[in-house]
């Protein structure tokens, strides 16, 4: 097969280029089918493993090492080829999967997460590049509902799998089922993909920013999320990890400026399109992990379902996400990336406002459909702010573009499940069962959910932010020239 090109015809399954869609389809599969299913399951695990206050640790660590590990990777994908980090990524999700569903305490399986972390980090931003590299803008367009319906499907089978896995059989089952995924996409893409020749460019590799980062990273969760519960607040070990964490951001951020080759190149935020949508992308991890996480327990301890039902609560979110994302690109084409980020995150701001209706009677109904709302808006948010700083980016640059959009969503992501756990642990007494109970709980997730509606505020506002589309604009003005000449035109005879 010859090496895809921008230039080869189709864009379907069945072109020149399909199997290499299908492989990374297949990829991202791993993450889609990983962000949906364990949310369901997380009551049934903590029940099991260990206390509800060790489970926002479950989405923390593999959100942290998927966040300090993508820009690395974008930069590695820039500067070693696609394919090889590719399968770096897929491998370290298939080990990370296996450990932690065998794992036998709570340790072991946040240690599984942390090697899924390091493969996500790579999986997500390389298969975002890779479709960047072979495929045109406007045949983006047509490639992202390729790419939303893996994330529509999941959204479904996966709070359901979750659901089914946690009730009737095992939660290990959650884990085990991306073995074979991993396996068919690894196979996939090193046999039909054929990356063109890539000369290893000679530029160091910023290992000392990138232990700033890990290092002050790990520390900020370190202290928001045992901050309250194992120590209190105003303490010694409190403040001086938090201090400790900010001085090291500060260095990483300091050392980025002297260095020539950052392993995240803050100059790229300058640009007002890449620091717009990276600004968006970090909020939208937020509100995206805070409902994720959240929004199942809600469901299962104060309206009472169990977790197949929540799931199916959950998956209202997650398929209004693809399905939005899937016309996004008809939409963008239109109107410009600017104004259909507008309109979603608008979505994402009524949503988000309305959960802060919800009571511990409220209807599951209601729940879903609050969450479709939010998700719909998302998909018009993420999709048109991440390709619009891709398309400002040259050849050279898209993949570290990539690497820190997806690097912001993976840390806001982190840090707002730390401070909803925070939150939430700060306000409930547990039971027996490891599990949140009183009417604290009520009142710890009202907090969270007006954090997320003030999260959504910030997204419309980036959103407006970013420069208009020169190309949609454009177009609008030759349409308007258009219309103007034909009416000049048809004035003479009219006379």
């Amino acid at each position: 097969m010859p090496s895809p090109t921008r230039t080869s015809s189709g864009v379907g399954l069945r072109s020149e280029r399909g199997p290499v869609l299908l492989a990374l389809m297949l990829s991202t599969a791993l993450v889609a089918l990983d962000s949906t299913i364990i949310a369901t399951a997380s009551s049934t695990i903590a029940r099991e493993l260990g206390s509800f206050e060790q489970l926002p640790w479950l989405f923390s660590t593999y959100l942290l090492a998927q966040a300090v590990s993508t820009p690395l990777y974008g930069r590695l994908a820039d500067i070693l080829g696609r394919k090889r980090l590719m399968l770096v990524g897929i491998g370290l999700f298939f080990v990370g999967s296996a450990v932690a569903g065998a794992a036998p305490t709570m340790e072991v399986l946040i240690l599984g997460r942390v090697l899924q972390g390091l493969g996500a980090g790579a999986v997500m931003p390389v298969s975002m590049t890779i479709t960047s590299d072979i495929y045109t803008l406007e045949e983006r367009a047509k490639t992202q509902g390729y790419l939303a319906s893996v994330w529509g499907i999941s959204s479904v089978v996966g709070p359901t799998l979750g659901g089914v896995f946690s009730e009737f059989v095992s939660w290990r089952w959650i884990f085990w089922v991306n073995l074979p995924l991993a396996v068919l996409a690894a196979v996939m893409l090193a046999r039909r993909y054929h990356e063109s020749q890539h000369e290893p460019t000679r530029e160091p590799i910023d290992y000392v920013g990138a232990a700033l980062l890990t290092t002050g990273s790990t520390l900020l969760l370190l202290g928001l999320l045992e901050g309250g519960t194992t120590w209190a607040w105003g303490s010694a070990p409190s403040v001086t990890i938090l201090a400790v964490a900010v001085a090291l951001l500060a260095a990483f951020v300091l050392h980025g400026r002297r260095t020539a080759h950052p392993i995240i190149d803050l100059s790229l935020l300058r640009r007002r399109v890449v620091g717009a949508s990276t600004a968006a992308s970090l909020l939208i991890g937020v509100i995206v992990l805070g409902l994720s996480t959240y929004v199942p327990i809600y469901a299962q301890e104060e309206i009472g379902v169990g977790p197949l039902v929540a799931g199916f609560a959950l998956a209202a979110l997650t398929l209004g996400w693809p399905l939005s994302a899937s016309n996004s690109g008809r939409l963008y084409l239109r109107i410009g990336f600017r104004l259909t980020a507008v309109i979603g995150s608008s979505l994402v701001l009524v949503g988000s406002a309305l959960t802060l209706l919800w009571q511990s009677g409220s209807s599951i109904w209601l729940v879903a459909a609050f969450c479709f709302v939010i998700g719909a808006g998302m998909g018009l948010t993420a999709v048109p702010t991440l390709i619009a700083a891709q398309t400002s980016a040259a050849g050279h640059e898209r993949g570290a573009v990539t690497g820190t959009n997806m690097f912001a969503r993976s840390i806001g992501s982190a840090v707002g499940v730390a401070v909803c756990g925070a939150i939430v642990n700060a306000h409930t007494r547990l039971g027996a069962d490891g599990t949140p109970q009183g009417e604290g709980l009520m009142t710890a997730l009202h907090l969270v959910f007006l954090l997320l509606a003030a999260c959504a505020a910030g997204l419309l506002v980036f959103a407006a932010l970013m420069p208009a589309d020169r190309r949609a604009a454009a177009e609008r003005r030759r349409s308007l020239l258009a219309a103007q000449e034909e009416a000049q035109e048809g004035e003479p005879a009219a006379a």
